[in-house]
């Protein structure tokens, strides 16, 4: 028993289901998939989330010094804008605007700035405003809802192009009194918004209004989100387009002409940031939205008035002067040139200081807070001083020393005139004409003796050696002229600077000896700082190959620095050599250098006249021959060193090292070759060979690779593999790599226009954006001035040479569903497209079959149709909104279609159903004489052949025209038609859309095109009524059409089912026929119709009277159902009284029957 062995227990199932604890990691059934159709769900979901990530890679043009970004206020009139554009302008800059107007800019942080507009409630502003926002505030009034500016304007953003940023504020939240209510008023616009824009779009909510602004603290975190707010993709037009929004304006018009005739063109200057693309340094075509197309004449480029500490800091590395890191309440700026900026107005060409108490200040008053035009004030009430002049001295500069009092030995300057002077000449008489002076003495230089009026007397040793020198060789007289005060000191290199003790002799102590000190040691000086060579420089390279007026080996020169030299030899040459002729051989280098050069044409008609010579200039185009191993032999190539000149030029690694001036290539040889001829001739031959067949064997290989590749050297494959090797890219590296390839572009062209210095890459690339520039308009009408409101923006947009032409534009456009007329064809509609708005008369079609496009006289009543219009060519997929109106009169919903541009050509078809009708006159069996169709033979001649038609649906054709009488023709049919037949042609007649273009130029004031309806409307003319016009009785007598007679031998051939069943007259009558009718006459049809009407009135007595029964019935059921339920409540309430009453009288053991077994 002991050393039996016992059977272990069996696992119990808790034992075997028991699961080991999760040891970290992912666990791999938690994220599996049971269902396979869920997991290809899941697949196709995450590739539809990666592929809308993916756009058409855009070049970012946006600049290094992006300009201010533009954020646009927009709502309708009372909904809290101002005081929102108060509140930001406080937040940021520290500052209170009591009327801000115009584009207001701040600096927001330490690289970005922000230009606040407020957008007026006029359509016309509210469509300017929404082609150049980039973020835009929408206001809404959240005790009111969703108004008609507000809907009107996200559609407007939609057609044009939607920005990025576009975010909600709710104001007036403070009128909700219930908690729930508020709440429910911002789910319900929250959701009516996401509706518009998109799931999740951004709603601010703004409560109350405190001391004239809304609180800080929501107003701290609007300002948050717009200052770490990303940039958005860049839309298609901006990308594409210069532009900027105008913040100054100034008439610079001569008074002159202003008060000669008040009505004359203007020249205005307009001021703002520049954005989109670069504006052309000259000729730059733009429009003024609402002021029409101009030429801009004059651009520059101003100091930014509001720039960003790191531009700040930027400049002072250049200057060397420290900048801050940080952006201080100090440093906050501010640039609004058109509000009223601390009592301060700039407007026009004038300022405006107001207050509100007058202008009597107290200018020693301490402590006194004085806003910008006060203290303007109170310096220009103090007493008369200089400019720059205070109580501590005179600052000329900002950063400059205050002067205090003026040393009595120094001199104050001149006092009189400055005249010319003239170098002294031995022997000489002549008088000659004498210049004005050229400006190259010094402030100083020329001045009186003390306590004498009379000018100092000339001495010519007081000039620089040059002139001293002339004048000692005699030569003939001449006025001293020079480019600037140094050409009259010593320039030459060649004399000692032992001289100058000599010039500090000669030098006396009057006023001009004292004003040429400052060229004591000019050469030392000039050595210390150029005493090396110049370095070569592209820049200066590019501006002298550029500059027309010199010629390359001028430019050569002066890039080499030899033009100084060249010039002192000039001036010490004698006059005879100096005006000496020079040689043929100058003649001849110069001779290439021309525009136009000078031809032997004798020589060239002679020379072209050989039939050798045309073959040999054919086989220079002509690369064929060059696979075949033909006519590259060294006879040809005789030839053509004979006939063209040099051919050594390109591929034979001849050149000359600008910058050591070492010939490298065959020219050096052929100078060492000089020397020794007889040893050098013949490997230059075989030189001369081995390069032709190396240039035909590389001419040869190209051509077969062309064979091979017919799109050449530039295609996109062949680009991706220079750029990226031949690795083949899949989806998102091919995206990848697409965008990397355009900015690497991108960064090659910023390296190349770094190279050039500012003026040669304004005039190669242009005004950049992000710069302050100010550009000259000229030819403006006068009521711009006049009717200017700063309220009201001025964007200026660029044109390309393609948006300055017209003709007709081929859209794909539908009526707005929320307007309410349909849009008839011909009738005027105002189309904002592009940075135009203008009025047309478009023309509807829409494609028929695809073969024609059919013209529409009204517009689809849901769905997209064509129009054809007169006006500027715009670039295909652009997006456009019509208006009939611009009034605010306009009850509805005011957008009438929106659109885009399909296509642009300067022609269109578009044809217009046309019906002939004519009725037949004579009759044969197939044929027949058609009348009233066409009026002449020539007509009928252009439609033979055509097809016709019967109203009974038998078709024919025309044939031939009748020779009597004009008009009438002879048409067959498939059948033989009847008299009464009337028959139609169908053709189609072309029609062109009217060329009216009326630009809208509300600006300057504009009448826009009205309708015929509308001017008999405003004018009270009565329509007229024409007598075709009017709408009459049709009466169509009735037709007899004989019997069908079917001959007795045809019916009884005829089958069963088509026997024809005629039922025989019945010859006894009818109950009908046999009963009496009695005629009611006279009195007793009276009396009945007395009766009926009795019965009648008396039936809708009854009916009332029954209805009002009915209605009291109906009072008394209520009244009964009231006391019904009152009771059964009252019985409840009684019953329920009673069981609880009874209830705790009883106890629990009194009750039998409990739950214990029955007892027997």
């Amino acid at each position: 028993m002991e050393g039996q062995t016992h059977k272990p227990h069996r696992a119990s199932k808790k034992t075997k289901e028991k699961k080991t604890k999760h040891q970290g990691g992912q666990n791999p059934k938690a994220f599996a998939f049971s269902n396979p159709g869920k997991l290809a769900r899941q697949a196709a979901r995450s590739h539809d989330i990666k592929e809308k990530r993916l756009h058409v890679p855009l070049v970012d043009r946006l600049p290094d010094e992006p300009p201010p970004r533009l954020v646009a206020i927009v709502g309708p009139p009372g909904v809290g804008k101002t005081t929102l554009l108060k509140s930001l302008i406080r937040r940021y800059a520290k500052e209170t605007i009591s009327d801000p107007v115009g584009p207001i800019t701040v600096v927001t942080s330490k690289k970005q700035r922000l230009t606040f507009i407020e957008c007026p409630n006029e359509l016309e502003a509210m469509v300017d405003i929404a082609k150049v926002a980039d973020i835009v505030l929408l206001m809404i009034d959240g005790n009111f809802g969703f108004e008609m500016e507000t809907m009107e304007f996200l559609n407007i953003l939609a057609a044009t192009g939607m920005p990025g940023n576009v975010f909600g504020i709710l104001t007036h939240l403070d009128l909700f009194r219930k908690p729930q209510a508020l709440k429910d008023a911002k789910k319900r616009l929250k959701h009516r918004l996401w509706s518009e824009l998109y799931q999740g779009a951004h709603l601010f909510y703004l409560s109350g209004v405190l001391n004239g602004r809304y609180p800080d603290r929501e107003i701290h975190n609007l300002s948050r989100f717009l200052s770490v707010m990303k940039n958005p993709r860049p839309l298609v037009w901006r990308n594409s387009h210069p532009y900027t929004i105008i913040d100054n304006y100034r008439d610079i018009t001569h008074p002159t002409r202003v008060e000669e005739d008040e009505n004359c063109d203007r020249s205005i200057e307009l001021s703002g940031y520049l954005r989109g693309t670069n504006f052309a340094a000259q000729g730059q075509r733009v429009h003024i939205a609402g002021l029409g197309d101009f030429t801009v004449s004059n651009m520059e480029v101003l100091p930014d008035p509001c720039p960003t500490p790191a531009m700040e800091q930027a400049l002072a590395k250049v200057t060397g002067k420290t900048g801050r890191r940080r952006l201080d309440e100090k440093d906050k700026k501010l640039w609004a040139p058109m509000a009223d900026r601390s009592g301060m107005k700039i407007t026009g060409d004038h300022i405006v200081i107001t207050r509100e108490k007058g202008f009597a200040f107290d200018k020693d008053a301490e402590g006194v807070e004085r806003g910008e035009g006060e203290q303007l004030i109170v310096d220009l009430q103090a007493e008369r001083r200089l400019l720059g002049h205070t109580d501590k001295g005179v600052k000329l500069f900002a950063t400059g020393e205050q002067i205090t009092e003026l040393p009595e030995e120094v001199d104050s300057g001149r006092k009189s005139q400055r005249k010319a002077r003239f170098l002294e000449r031995d022997g000489s008489d002549d008088d000659e004409d004498v210049p004005e002076d050229e400006g190259f003495v010094s402030g100083e230089e020329e001045g009186e003796l003390e306590g004498s009026d009379a000018e100092a007397e000339f001495d010519e040793n007081k000039l620089g050696k040059i002139f001293r020198k002339q004048a000692d060789n005699d030569q003939e007289d001449d006025v001293a002229f020079a480019d600037s005060d140094s050409d009259l000191g010593s320039l030459s290199g060649e004399e000692d600077l032992g001289d100058d003790s000599e010039e500090e002799e000669a030098f006396d102590s009057d006023e001009e000896g004292a004003a040429v000190r400052w060229k004591d040691n000019m050469m030392e000086r000039a050595k210390i700082l150029h005493g090396k060579r110049r370095p070569y420089r592209a820049v200066d390279l590019a501006r002298f190959m550029y500059d027309t007026s010199l010629a390359p080996k001028e430019a050569i020169r002066k890039w080499r620095g030899e033009e100084d030299e060249e010039m002192e030899e000039d001036i010490e040459q004698d006059e005879d050599t100096f005006f000496r002729k020079t040689g043929n051989d100058e003649k001849e280098d110069l001779a290439d250098d021309r525009t136009i050069p000078h031809f032997d044409y004798e020589d060239l008609a002679t020379r072209w006249s050989n039939q050798d010579a045309v073959e040999a200039l054919r086989s220079r185009f002509a690369t064929a021959n060059l696979l075949d191993g033909e006519g590259g032999d060294d006879e040809s190539g005789d030839d053509d060193e004979d006939d063209f000149g040099d051919d050594d030029d390109e591929g034979d690694g001849a050149f000359e090292d600008l910058e050591t001036g070492e010939i490298h290539g065959p020219d050096k040889e052929d100078e060492e070759s000089d020397g020794e001829p007889e040893e050098t001739e013949e490997p230059e031959v075989s030189l001369e060979a081995e390069r032709e067949k190396n240039a035909r064997r590389k001419e040869e290989l190209k051509l077969r690779f062309e064979e091979e590749d017919r799109e050449g050297f530039n295609n996109d494959k062949a680009v991706a593999r220079r750029e990226g090797g031949d690795q083949e890219f899949g989806e998102d590296e091919w995206y990848d790599a697409q965008k990397a390839m355009l900015q690497k572009q991108q960064d090659i062209n910023k390296a190349e226009f770094e190279e050039l210095d500012e003026s040669q890459r304004t005039a190669v690339e242009g005004y950049r954006a992000g710069k302050y520039a100010k550009m000259v308009i000229e030819g403006v009408p006068a009521e711009f001035v006049k009717q200017f409101q700063a309220r009201l923006p001025i964007v200026v947009g660029g044109l390309s040479p393609t948006e300055d032409r017209f003709g007709f534009v081929q859209v794909r456009i539908k009526r707005h569903r929320w307007h309410k007329k349909i849009l008839k064809t011909g009738d005027p509609l105002i189309f904002s497209l592009g940075w135009r708005r203008f009025q047309t008369l478009p023309i509807y079609s829409i494609s028929d079959s695809r073969t024609r496009n059919r013209m529409l006289k009204y517009t689809p009543e849901h769905m997209h149709c064509f129009g054809t219009f007169y006006g500027p060519l715009i670039a295909p997929n652009t997006g456009f909104a019509c208006f009939q109106s611009f009034s605010s009169s306009n009850p509805g919903f005011r957008i009438a279609a929106t659109g885009t541009v399909l296509s642009v050509d300067e022609s269109t078809e578009i044809v217009k159903k046309l019906k002939l009708t004519g009725t037949p006159y004579k009759i044969f069996k197939n044929t027949a004489f058609i009348k009233d169709m066409f009026n002449s033979a020539l007509e009928i001649a252009k439609f033979e052949g055509a097809a016709i038609k019967t109203v009974s649906g038998i078709r024919g054709q025309i044939k031939r025209a009748l020779a009597k009488p004009d008009g009438h023709f002879r048409a067959t049919f498939e059948d033989k038609i009847l008299l009464s037949d009337i028959v139609f042609l169908r053709a189609w007649y072309p029609i062109k859309p009217h060329r009216f273009y009326n630009p809208a130029t509300n600006l300057i004031g504009w009448q826009s095109m009205r309708l015929t309806g509308e001017i008999r409307r405003d004018e009270n003319i009565d329509t007229p009524l024409q007598k075709n016009s009017q709408y009459r009785k049709i009466e169509r007598p009735t037709r007899h059409f004989n019997p069908l007679r079917v001959p007795k031998a045809l019916a009884a051939s005829l089958p069963f089912k088509s026997q024809i069943v005629q039922t025989k007259a019945q010859k006894k009558e009818t109950y009908m026929q046999k009963r009496a009718v009695v005629a009611v006459r006279g009195e007793e049809r009276k009396a009945r119709d007395l009766m009926q009407k009795l019965t009648t009135i008396r039936k809708e007595q009854v009916a009332k009277r029954r209805a009002k029964k009915e209605e009291k019935r109906e009072e008394y059921r209520k009244k009964i159902a009231d006391i019904e339920e009152r009771l059964e409540n009252k019985e409840k309430r009684e019953k329920q009284a009673y069981w609880e009453r009874e209830g705790r009288k009883r106890k629990p053991g009194d009750v039998g029957g409990g739950g214990g077994k029955r007892r027997r």
